[in-house]
């Protein structure tokens, strides 16, 4: 091994180090995982100012990296399922009427899409704003090759797959496969498993109390070690996020970046603008703006360095329960239901985006109300079951691109810049199933306000 990399790995190993002497002398975690942040930044560009992009010292590098950063990820995915399936069932035995459930997930999914739409209608404004079309983007080898690959995909994947055949593929057929992880739909489909077992106790409740009574003792049982598993895994953020953040600098193209900075400028400002609006309506719901994102910004962090809305699920839950004081169970199904559907950036900003880009170039105004109105329709009902990791956002591209009858190659062209925006999006996708999580439970009536106004009830309180 090149003494490069084994130089490169010491430096992470003493980072590291000091992250876990500040947790000994009992740093908050939220200032373990800044640090981590911003410790992970410093380093990712020193390490391609020093070696280059394309340097094989620097490849040997990042994957060494990747043994914490990615390993962090896969614990997180590794618990995703348990924790969504046993929290649900636990969280609808407590119910006492399966008439709950119905107006629980009502709620959620109805504001996961509707902030969806209006993410849609942001994205054509910045598009508009700046001006962006598609032909004004070139293309180089690996574009080409990508667009070329989008094509294949989209003959493939989605090509002659209706919405309803979509809206079939939520229903769990093989839960054992789902359990895996196997489809892009599998949280969703383990999520429709755990309210039909949790249903089943509830009438299991009315007829045999006994066994009812026994299956929720094994329930809370599992629940209490799932949930000390998630706690085990969320002490590891900061390290995680240290090594996400200095791969993610190091290999960034930002050459790439300035090359399509108008696009890139347009995306952020879609996503800030997009992040206000969720703060407004906080604001309306009369919680405060300036405390929900003290509190979620740990969340945040994270979903920005791992690009994963299923892998923050997790974090998004002990945050909503934690720190904003959501309802258990309405916790756990809005980090669930937003990591497949109703993602803000993925499914509703970044498809709008291109919509509108590609438009004119095949003779067709975006800016009337005979394109507007499908586009906004689409967007909004094809965001079910859009995968909550890396890619997500090109899926949903294809099926709203192909759905509004325009080519999908520029997806393709942007594959530069995808990895950068991506963060942003994924960060917006994350913070909308928090706000979702937070004013279903304000809706309800079952939102506990001395933990959302207590300055210490944060993610620490969970001794991580």
């Amino acid at each position: 091994m090149d003494w490069m990399v084994i130089l490169n790995i010491a430096v992470l190993l003493v980072i590291i180090g000091l992250l876990v002497y500040m947790q000994r002398k009992h740093v908050s975690f939220t200032k373990r995982v800044f640090t981590g942040l911003g410790l992970g930044i410093v380093l990712g560009a020193l390490l391609q100012w020093i070696y280059g992009s394309g340097s094989d010292t620097l490849a040997l590098t990042t994957d060494w990296y990747s043994i914490v950063g990615r390993g962090y990820i896969n614990f997180l995915m590794m618990i995703v399922v348990p924790l969504v399936m046993i929290s649900i069932i636990q969280a609808i035995t407590n119910l006492e009427k399966t008439a709950q459930l119905g107006k629980m997930a009502s709620w959620i999914i109805g504001l996961l899409i509707v902030t969806t739409m209006v993410a849609a209608l942001v994205g054509v404004a910045a598009a508009t704003i700046f001006d962006l079309n598609a032909e004004e983007i070139t293309a180089g080898q690996a574009e080409q090759d990508r667009a070329a690959s989008l094509e294949e995909r989209y003959s493939s994947d989605v090509e002659g797959v209706t919405t309803p055949q979509r809206i079939l593929n939520f229903i769990p057929s093989n839960i054992f496969l789902d359990m895996t992880g196997a489809r892009s739909t599998s949280v969703i489909a383990v999520v429709i498993f755990s309210i039909f077992v949790g249903v089943a106790v509830l009438g299991l409740r009315r007829k045999n109390p006994e066994q009812a009574e026994t299956f929720t003792k094994m329930v809370n049982a599992v629940y209490g070690v799932v949930m000390r598993i998630v706690t085990l895994v969320l002490r590891l953020t900061p390290y995680g996020i240290l090594a996400l953040m200095a791969n993610t600098v190091a290999t960034t193209d930002f050459a790439g970046i300035l090359q399509l900075g108008k696009f890139v400028l347009a995306s952020y400002l879609a996503l800030a603008i997009m992040f206000i609006i969720h703060l407004v309506l906080v604001g309306v719901f009369g919680l405060n703006p300036i405390n929900y994102v003290r509190k979620v910004l740990p969340v945040l962090s994270f979903a920005f360095t791992s690009r994963s809305s299923a892998g923050t699920i997790p974090l998004n839950v002990s945050a909503q329960k934690n720190a904003l004081g959501v309802e258990e169970g309405i916790a756990n199904m809005s980090a669930s239901f937003g990591a497949t559907m109703g993602q803000n950036g993925c499914a509703g900003i970044y498809p709008a985006m291109l919509a509108v880009m590609i438009a004119p170039s095949v003779g067709i105004d975006p800016l009337t109300w005979e394109f507007l109105v499908p586009l906004v329709l689409i967007i909004g009902f094809s965001s079910f079951g859009i995968a909550g990791v890396g890619g997500g956002a090109t899926f949903a591209a294809l099926i709203v691109l192909s759905s509004m009858g325009l080519p999908v190659g520029l997806a393709g062209l942007l594959i530069s810049i995808e990895a950068f925006i991506d963060m942003g999006r994924t960060a917006l996708n994350v913070n909308g199933a928090m706000v979702t999580g937070t004013l279903t439970s304000r809706i309800l009536g079952n939102f506990n306000s001395k933990v959302f106004n207590d300055k210490t009830a944060i993610e620490e309180a969970k001794s991580l």
